[in-house]
């Protein structure tokens, strides 16, 4: 049960429809005694309908930068200056419930000159400081792989990073200027995780060579094929990331 007056991660969960039916009643009584909370609490929901439209037949969206604006500062103000300048350009729509499987929470990564940016950014944002939750989370008789295809059934499959000592998580589901995209999050004993990125090579059909760069602490491996682009984003330091590099095949 979630304690009073509610969090702001609190009143977000309610405006997603998240709370159990007691922990809804505790907000209400909360928001029906709190008319400054509820009246931003009400704008939430606005934008959360409107999103909904705006979404009604696409997946991608240009998302609404007055979205959750105090959520993003909080996350914004913890960056580097280095990375306040990639950051500032991904704008967050909270709490639109699903279209065709697709949690409509959607986070909008915009790519920069050097490639796969956004891989970066979505590992940053997701496997680094968990500021958006999985979409789907494996269990013991889950299937990464089926979750992956329902959304790029065309795409390379999935590499296998078992002799390494990953396995693949959880998944995201995403969008970039390119279009639709996924990222699968791998994770070792240790904790240390591994993403797998995966996006159309957008309108100008920009397919990668197949490269490696890195970018501050991270290390991302690149390449194209099937239609599409991928990445396999790994700190730089995870001595896995070198081993990586010589046994996948991509």
């Amino acid at each position: 049960m979630i304690s009073m007056p509610p969090s702001e991660r609190d009143l977000h969960a309610y405006v997603d429809h998240q709370l159990n039916d007691a922990d809804r009643r505790l907000v209400e009584t909360y928001l029906a005694n709190s008319p400054e909370v509820a009246a931003q609490v009400r704008a939430w929901q606005q934008d959360a309908q409107q999103l909904r439209a705006a979404m009604s037949g696409a997946l991608h969206s240009t998302a609404n930068p007055e979205l959750d604006p105090a959520l993003i500062r909080q996350r914004l103000k913890r960056q580097t200056h280095r990375h306040l300048a990639s950051a500032a350009v991904l704008l967050m729509a909270v709490g639109v419930g699903g279209l065709s499987g697709w949690q409509a929470r959607e986070i909008t990564l915009v790519s920069a000159s050097p490639p796969m940016t956004d891989a970066m950014q979505a590992y940053r944002l997701i496997a680094q400081q968990g500021f958006l939750p999985a979409d789907y989370k494996v269990s013991d008789d889950g299937d990464m792989q089926g979750w992956l295809d329902r959304y790029f059934s065309r795409a390379n499959r999935l590499p296998d990073l078992s002799d390494s000592g990953f396995r693949p998580v959880s998944g995201r589901l995403l969008s970039t200027e390119q279009g639709p995209a996924a990222m699968v999050v791998y994770e070792d004993q240790s904790g240390h995780k591994i993403s797998f990125y995966v996006r159309p090579p957008g309108p100008k059909n920009n397919l990668l060579p197949r490269g490696s760069r890195s970018d501050g602490e991270l290390q991302a491996e690149y390449w194209s094929g099937a239609g599409y682009n991928y990445a396999m984003v790994s700190p730089s330091d995870l001595p896995a990331a070198q081993r990586l590099k010589q046994t996948v095949q991509f």
